[in-house]
């Protein structure tokens, strides 16, 4: 007859066997361990993402108050009673007092009252490119961001997985799988730090070419309508 107390300690040494022999769970992937991995890329494509945000928060900010809609109504309006009143230096000292692109664009049409139509919205859409190139000052450094990002995020998964072959071939013929392993995931953690960039990059800049463009088109919508009040009748 089986000894019940044996049963029970064979049970009870498999299953501290089975214990020793289980493998540790893996540890858990975040962005943050993928950063701490990643080597003097990750590092590189941190700041490259923050002059991202940087840029775009500031230029933003100062699209938002170009895009003054109400305001830039209200001061078209008074520029036209003006004009209809016949007080052209009370209209002429508004567009001089304005500081926003659309104020400094009727002010340069006013400056150039006296000369032939075409010479005044000529001197117009210059201010106009003047101001609009001003607005895009620093966007294309976004757009730089975002191209430039996935290639460092390429170059270092090829750096790191040179020094990954290089380590095997200092191993000799004791190669560990963990060491291989280890190489590839530190070298492919930049190509995902690379793209995470690059996307945000991306979206940010066409964010802001998307507000430039409203810009620019109310800015030729204020300058169509002070040309048409110019071309009215006295």
């Amino acid at each position: 007859m089986i000894n019940p107390l044996l049963l029970i300690q064979g049970d009870s040494a498999l299953q501290a066997a089975a214990e020793t022999v289980a493998p540790a769970a893996p540890e858990r992937i975040t962005l943050w361990n993928m950063a701490l991995n990643g080597g003097w890329i990750m590092l590189v494509l941190a700041l490259l993402l923050i002059l991202a945000v940087y840029i775009f928060i500031e230029r933003y900010l100062t699209l938002n108050g170009a895009l003054k809609g109400e305001a830039d109504t209200q001061f078209m309006n008074t520029i036209r009673q003006y004009v209809h009143e016949g007080n052209v230096d009370a209209a002429r000292d508004l567009s001089k007092q304005t500081d926003s692109p659309l104020g400094r664009m009727i002010a340069k049409g006013f400056s150039r009252l006296g000369r032939p139509l075409p010479d005044i919205q000529a001197a117009i859409e210059n201010e106009g490119k003047l101001e609009v190139a001003n607005l895009e000052k620093r966007v294309s450094l976004v757009a730089t961001v975002a191209s430039l990002g996935p290639m460092l995020g390429f170059l270092g998964t090829v750096t790191g997985m040179i020094t990954a072959f290089q380590d095997m071939a200092h191993a000799g013929n004791n190669i560990d799988i963990q060491l291989l392993a280890t190489g590839i995931y530190q070298a492919m953690v930049t190509t995902v730090g690379g793209l995470i960039v690059g996307i945000i990059a991306y979206f940010l800049y066409n964010l802001l070419v998307t507000r430039i463009n409203k810009v620019v088109f109310d800015l030729e919508v204020r300058a169509n309508e002070f040309m048409d009040l110019l071309h009215e009748p006295a």
